[in-house]
């Protein structure tokens, strides 16, 4: 997009890790239905701008911007584009994430120190920087998985007891989560609860124990009416499924974009996990 059209005041939703899998089906969907400009993120510049010109073919025009949710330079950048053409944000739908193949033999404290960095880390850098840009209305959509709901048995009483309280705050949560990648990456954080070979699992019940947290925020919150969920887009057909997932893009997009065009003052859902446009229960 060109930096120096000015745009201020119109709506505008920014997806991040947009170029392919379901991040590209929602800005496909929004495209398709949010009253707005739609910003495809992606963190290498070539592949963003195809997945733009392929919308471009489908009749489709979102724009672009790089974005790396782990790298703070390029989270300012973003800020400050939407700042300086926007003065705002409408919708927030944070899809970024990466998961490694056991069979690529990396390291288990590389995963842990990569997959937590950038799933749960990124995800809250973003939220954190953008959130002052946040206007009445706004929707912030965190996209997890529902490996989560496995997972959680994994952990110990005494860790679910941390982490399952009702006033968790962000910094506690992040401690502990700080707490599970030091110790991993020495080999000893099964010692301390945590499971034994999931850091892709641990880092979204992170993510969906930041979307409550940040949504009890949101309720004293000057602006009015900021909803924050978190959603399962479903097995879909991905390359992070290996392909074998039951949905194409386009249906995993819909609880998402559900989430994202949630009408103004809606009572339900709030700070809450969803599947099939549904609430349900992860832990």
């Amino acid at each position: 997009m060109n930096p120096t059209t000015t745009t201020s005041g119109r709506r505008v939703a920014v997806v991040t890790g947009a170029n392919k899998g379901v991040g590209f089906g929602i800005v496909r969907a929004l495209c398709k239905q949010f009253d707005g400009d739609v910003i495809l993120t992606a963190r290498n510049v070539d592949r963003g701008q195809q997945a733009v010109a392929d919308l471009n073919q489908e009749g489709l025009r979102p724009r672009f911007h790089q974005l790396d949710i782990t790298d703070t330079d390029s989270v300012d950048a973003l800020a400050t584009f939407l700042k300086d053409n926007y003065d705002g944000l409408d919708v927030l739908v944070n899809n970024a994430a990466i998961k490694f193949r056991r069979e690529a033999g990396v390291p288990f404290p590389r995963r842990i120190k990569e997959t937590v960095g950038c799933n749960f880390f990124g995800t809250l850098s973003v939220t954190r920087r953008l959130w002052p840009l946040l206007r009445p209305h706004a929707r912030v959509v965190n996209v997890t998985c529902f490996c989560i709901s496995s997972t959680i048995t994994e952990f110990s009483q005494d860790l679910l007891s941390q982490l399952l309280k009702p006033d968790l705050t962000m910094a506690q949560l992040e401690l502990l989560l700080q707490d599970y990648v030091r110790k991993g990456e020495m080999g000893g954080h099964f010692r301390v609860g945590w499971p034994t070979d999931a850091e892709y699992a641990v880092s979204k019940v992170g993510v969906c124990l930041m979307s409550a947290i940040l949504s009890r925020e949101a309720v004293d919150d000057s602006r009015g009416d900021i909803v924050v969920n978190a959603c399962c887009p479903g097995h879909v057909r991905t390359d992070m499924s290996r392909y074998e997932g039951s949905l194409t893009v386009d249906q995993g997009a819909d609880t998402p974009m559900y989430l994202s065009l949630l009408p103004r003052n809606a009572a339900r859902p709030r700070g809450q996990f969803l599947a099939e446009r549904t609430v349900a229960k992860w832990w």
